[in-house]
């Protein structure tokens, strides 16, 4: 079997504004409308596959973040918890079925052109992804856990303990990877699919395995040359 090589689509599209009409009932909703309105209106729009449904979702979504860029598309089930912490770029994709774990004293930022596919898992309690992110579907990143103290107590009653994880512009995140609390991955870098990244990646860095280990860098010359 022989691959075939066909241009990017998403990476490379034009950002448009938004229809003016569509900014404004935004602009409405948050000036007027309850959060809990909102988000059951939400809801009602989570599976509506039409137009319709997609551009509902982003006047809501719109209307409840902190920022909501030009050229966004959200797609079907996507679940966004506490999105007045959010930030999203222009032309960012969110896959099917993906969930967005805010809190409501958090900070999550999505660069712009950044690509998110199906199935994907974020702990947004501290998290920022940098413009033009691949990110594979399924893969997660996790922005916490308990500190497991006092031993005589179930974990799940322990103090949770916030880490920023950080994504740098064009890095590229492999199907079923899972990024875990406290990580920076750096710009340029790739992670293999289904690695687990329990420490920093260097920029420019190809990663892969359990735990995730640094293979090469993008920028060496290629073997033999």
């Amino acid at each position: 079997m022989t691959s075939r090589v066909v241009r990017a689509v998403h990476g490379i599209q034009e950002v448009a504004p938004d229809p003016a009409d569509e900014v404004a009932e935004s602009a409405r909703l948050r000036a007027e409308g309850s959060v809990e309105a909102l988000l059951a209106r939400y809801s009602a729009a989570l599976w509506t596959d039409s137009p319709v449904g997609a551009r509902e979702r982003r006047v809501v979504l719109r209307a409840l973040c902190k920022e909501f860029g030009n050229g966004v598309r959200i797609g079907l089930g996507v679940l966004v918890l506490h999105p007045q912490t959010f930030a999203i770029g222009d032309a960012v994709f969110v896959g099917n079925q993906s969930y967005l774990q805010g809190r409501h004293d958090g900070h999550c930022r999505i660069g712009a052109h950044t690509w998110i596919g199906p199935q994907s898992y974020f702990d947004c309690r501290d998290l920022e992804l940098g413009e033009y992110v691949g990110w594979g579907p399924g893969a997660k990143v996790l922005g916490s856990e308990h500190t497991g103290v006092p031993v005589e107590v179930p974990i799940i009653q322990t103090d949770l303990v916030i880490k920023p994880v950080r994504v740098g512009r064009g890095a590229d995140i492999g199907v079923n990877a899972v990024l875990l609390p406290g990580v920076t991955v750096g710009e340029g870098a790739i992670i293999g699919a289904g690695a687990v990244v329990n420490r920093d990646i260097p920029a420019w860095a190809i990663a892969a395995g359990v735990p995730a280990k640094v293979l090469r860098s993008r920028k060496d010359p290629p073997s033999g040359a």
